[in-house]
């Protein structure tokens, strides 16, 4: 007689499975869609002018060529390269010089002497402050434009496939992290039994290979992803030198020393920890993993907050402990939801009380994400205009909607959790023993038909009563026929499937907003795209209405104070211009004065004041030549003038620029 029962549907064996498989393809799908669409990360820090221009026209040659940019970079020795017409270095191949003042960043090379007309190409490569490699060129002309045999790479630094298998490895690690942290909280915390489930173990272990493959393949890979971009780099010991003295580097390395001190956790937590029966001592030990993995956690966390976004731009010192926590609320949402998952589909022991505390820990995760969430968007963001019209915005956008989703998600799963009662659980084991040795004496593919009394004492006969080959055949066939009950069990729970299948939703958008968010990482903010996109419009912007006048009266308060300064601003745009200062005197004579100083400041950029200090020519009359003003908008001119050794004032006046 055949213990197989008729099929009304799929087997519930087989679900599990084909869930698992349909969650592994939609992964592969979203991860290469994204994949495809992302394209190199080439814009975090941007440039914002030169000196000269992009497809400006000098009479003379420069001294030297500067280059302006949104944030910090890193640079080396061959940064910056200028070529001429005949694509030899025109520059001096030192390397570039920091000028950076205040929160403008600029850095210059010098340029060789006697340099002929021509059209010249100056090419750029660096690495902005959040990790990640950016370059660019443009050309300028001396004289004239002219024909140039310069040609430069096509391929973008950090693409190719280099930098597939670089972004590849980064959407990996996130995704290990998420596992190996939110799979080990919801061990101590939500569930304790589990520690002893070899589908629980299996999936905490994973993430910890996940996540130091994928911390490896980068810090090999970092130099070609940052410079050539073959293969081949990624063993160059020099190269590798020079990435472990950088930021990122040292960030790589000092997680894969915290991975070390995760694998002794995870040794522990699967170890002493699960054999562990005494209950006092086990709350000690769960404390004591508590506290140790939560360091451990939040250092891991801490390798990325120090090398990306967190670590650049406004507001550094707390943005960073603000995106540990961030990312801390999404390994216990999301990599509990994940360990939910597997429990329910693979372990038929779970109960509702550790589905409950779950659900506790998703809410606290979710109120963390919330408040973490709207600083990081206020801080990357900026602006209204930045929110909608930026690709950093518009997928802040995309992330928050898919929140909601999956928070609509999880209330089906949280009505179907006040349903869900431990009585399948409970009378599971019971009715196993029970149907053994029924179902043990029909099972079909026996090489030998097995006898009641054999299958009911199976497990406590001595070898004298059954041959050693008979028992282990029965032990083996008892093994499999007691996981299939507790399959049949766990799966005629309506509850318990309902639940299964709405984790399962839940699980599915959250690998698309795991896929969502570690690209937002790889995006530059909203906030310097938009100031980026303004200094480059200010930076090729034609002049506006010609030379800049000004006229402002002044008084010292002392004998012969009073007089009227004049300047002149020309060509009055962004870059290189003249400045010329008359002073009159109350009689409208030209005056001369003991000193004279002038400043320029944009104060809506936060940039200035930039001193000038301009050389008599004539009685009074002051000239400077090359004054750099790097970006177009309303600048304020502070003029000083001092008429005796105690009688000064500074007087300034608002001048529109480019």
């Amino acid at each position: 007689m055949s213990a197989t029962a008729p099929h009304a549907g799929p087997s519930p064996i087989r679900r599990p499975v084909a869930a698992a498989a349909l969650l592994a393809a939609l992964v592969s799908l979203v991860f290469g869609l994204l994949l495809a669409g992302a394209g190199p990360a080439s814009a975090h820090a941007a440039l914002t002018g030169s000196d000269p221009g992009d497809g400006a026209v000098v009479d003379t040659a420069p001294k030297e060529v500067t280059l302006s940019f949104s944030e910090a970079i890193a640079v080396g020795d061959d940064s910056i390269r200028v070529l001429d017409p005949s694509g030899k270095r025109a520059d001096t191949e030192a390397e570039p010089r920091d000028l950076s003042e205040g929160s403008t960043v600029r850095y210059g090379v010098a340029l060789h002497s006697g340099l002929p007309d021509g059209t010249y190409t100056v090419a750029w490569q660096a690495i902005s402050a959040d990790s990640h490699p950016i370059s660019g060129a443009f050309t300028f002309s001396i004289g004239a434009p002219s024909e140039t045999t310069v040609a430069l790479s096509s391929q973008d630094v950090g693409g190719g496939p280099v930098g597939v298998v670089y972004d590849i490895a980064r959407y990996a690690a996130y995704g290990g992290f998420v596992l190996l942290v939110g799979g080990s909280a919801f061990v101590l915390v939500c569930w304790r039994q589990g520690a002893s489930a070899l589908p629980m173990q299996r999936l905490v272990v994973r993430g910890w290979l996940t996540l130091t493959a994928a911390t490896l393949v980068m810090l090999l890979l970092r130099n070609p992803y940052t410079g050539s971009g073959k293969f081949a780099d990624a063993f160059d010991l020099a190269g590798l030198q020079s990435v472990l003295d950088t930021k990122p580097g040292a960030a790589l390395v000092s997680r894969l020393l915290l991975l070390g001190a995760a694998a002794l956790f995870i040794a522990v937590l699967f170890g002493t920890y699960a054999r562990r029966e005494d209950e006092r001592e086990k709350k000690d030990l769960t404390f004591g993993l508590a506290i140790g993995g939560g360091v451990v956690a939040a250092g891991i966390a801490a390798t990325w907050a120090m090398s990306e976004h967190a670590s650049t731009g406004i507001q550094a010192s707390i943005a960073m402990p603000v995106d540990v926590a961030h990312l801390l609320a999404v390994a216990a949402w999301l990599g509990g939801l994940a360990s939910l998952l597997v429990a329910l589909y693979r372990t038929p022991d779970i109960g509702s009380a550790a589905v409950r505390r779950f659900s506790s820990v998703a809410f606290g995760s979710v109120v963390v994400l919330a408040a973490t969430g709207i600083y990081q968007s206020w801080r990357q963001v900026g602006s209204w205009s930045a929110l909608t019209g930026t690709r950093y915005g518009q997928l802040l956008i995309l992330k928050v909607a898919l929140i909601a989703v999956l928070l609509a998600v999880a209330w089906f799963s949280r009505r179907w959790t006040g349903r869900l009662t431990d009585t399948a659980v409970a009378s599971s084991a019971a009715e196993v023993e029970d149907a053994a040795t029924e179902d043990a004496a029909t099972e079909p593919g026996n090489t030998a038909p097995v006898t009641s009394e054999e299958a009911s004492g199976a497990s406590g006969a001595s070898g004298d009563d059954i041959a050693p080959e008979r028992a282990a055949q029965l032990a083996r066939q008892r093994a499999v026929l007691t996981a299939t009950k507790k399959k049949r069990v766990r799966d005629a729970d309506p509850e318990r499937s309902g639940l299964r299948r709405s984790v399962l939703a839940e699980a599915a958008v959250a690998v698309v907003l795991l896929a969502v968010t570690t690209m937002l990482t790889s995006t530059e903010p909203g906030r310097t795209e938009e100031e980026a996109a303004a200094g480059a419009t200010a930076a090729t912007a034609p002049a506006a209405g010609g030379p800049v006048n000004l006229s402002m009266p002044f008084d010292t308060g002392g004998e012969n104070g009073k007089g009227t300064v004049r300047i002149d601003i020309d060509p009055g745009r962004t870059g290189s211009n003249d400045l010329h200062v008359w002073i009159d005197g109350s009689d409208g004579e030209p005056m001369d004065v003991p000193e004279l100083k002038v400043a320029l400041t944009l104060e809506s950029k936060d940039i200035g004041p930039l001193p000038v200090v301009p050389d008599r020519l004539a009685e009074g009359h002051w000239t400077a030549s090359g004054v750099q003003i790097p970006m177009a908008g309303d600048w304020k001119v502070d003029v000083t003038v001092r008429t005796s050794d105690i009688d000064q004032v500074t007087i300034d006046k608002n001048a529109k620029i480019g």
